[in-house]
């Protein structure tokens, strides 16, 4: 039986367990703004899109710290499938906000030329960001595949395949999984637990204790991470990555984290979030709480802060 404690490494207040992150100053500070950058470009998004003029968005607000922290632990010759909640995996590695916004209005600076819907980006640098696709799950035995390739011709990359809570009840989860097992391809599974399948909680969607211990199924380690602290996420991808790139095959983590928003801006989530659950989750905004560890480091001063800004 696999263990259902959460990893954690920073505290609500901002402290710290023993641990050795790899990340200087500048390193944290940038995964800090990238944060802020995902929350401003959801933020402007729903504005858009409720003027009207863009059609559609999907929120992130309050999963921030699960994609940033992710997308650290990563190379730039290591490929990215993303699920549509993915925005700052892109960010982190310096895709412009402005080049993601072309895509939201599908204008002739897209690189997709309008042949793709708003938030469905795709880039092939700084970093190899695979198209977001809307179809629950098809991307995870794409994302094997190419895991596969990278084993045949012996080169040293990681593919990491994000998916939602959701995710796990598509065929293409457990056809994925299965194959990388089988394989032991260089694959990270990451499953954003962020509570709801759109309307649908967890508690009616698996019998499992957790999603982490599924991997038990396929041959694979399973962990169950805190999705609100980065340098938690960091450390469970870190680690799967290493693993994978030794070739020892891939892993399944489980951030837990909660999506402070609706499904897309289609949805309503008042009708089905109790008030009292979002509101326990809203106190512990994964950037409310990575700025307190920052400036328990004193790295994030309000000297840095006016400079920044």
């Amino acid at each position: 039986m696999q263990s259902t404690e959460w990893l954690t490494v920073i505290e609500p207040d901002g402290r710290t367990r023993e641990h050795e992150h790899g990340l200087d100053a500048a390193g944290l500070v940038h995964c800090y703004r990238t944060m802020l950058a995902v929350r401003i470009f959801d933020e402007t998004s729903m504005k858009l899109q409720r003027s009207g003029r863009i059609g559609f968005s999907i929120p992130n607000k309050g999963i921030e710290a699960t994609q940033v922290g992710a997308a650290s632990a990563l190379e730039k010759s290591d490929w990215i499938f993303p699920s549509y909640r993915d925005f700052g995996m892109a960010l982190y590695h310096g895709v412009s906000p402005l080049e993601m916004m072309h895509n939201m209005f599908g204008n002739a600076a897209d690189g997709a030329r309008g042949r793709q819907m708003p938030v469905h980006f795709s880039f092939a640098e700084p970093i190899r960001f695979v198209s977001i696709s809307s179809p629950i799950g098809t991307h995870i035995p794409q994302a094997v595949g190419v895991a596969y390739s990278f084993q045949v011709r012996r080169e040293p990359r990681v593919v990491l395949a994000s998916f939602g809570d959701g995710g796990t009840s598509s065929l293409g989860f457990h056809s994925g999984l299965n194959f990388a097992g089988v394989w032991k391809s260089p694959v990270v599974f990451l499953c954003q637990n962020n509570g709801w399948a759109i309307s649908c909680p967890s508690e009616e969607q698996t019998a499992s204790t957790s999603y982490a211990i599924k991997a038990a199924a396929y041959g694979m380690p399973g962990v169950i991470v805190d999705g609100n602290d980065l340098l938690a996420v960091r450390k469970a991808v870190r680690d799967a990555v290493a693993r994978a790139r030794r070739g020892e095959g891939p892993s399944l983590i489980e951030a837990k984290t909660y999506r402070m928003g609706g499904h897309s801006t289609s949805d309503d989530p008042t009708r089905y979030v109790p008030k009292a659950e979002l509101e326990a989750w809203a106190a512990r905004d994964p950037i409310a709480r990575f700025r307190r560890f920052l400036e328990q480091q004193k790295i994030w001063t309000s000297a840095l802060e006016e400079r920044l800004t």
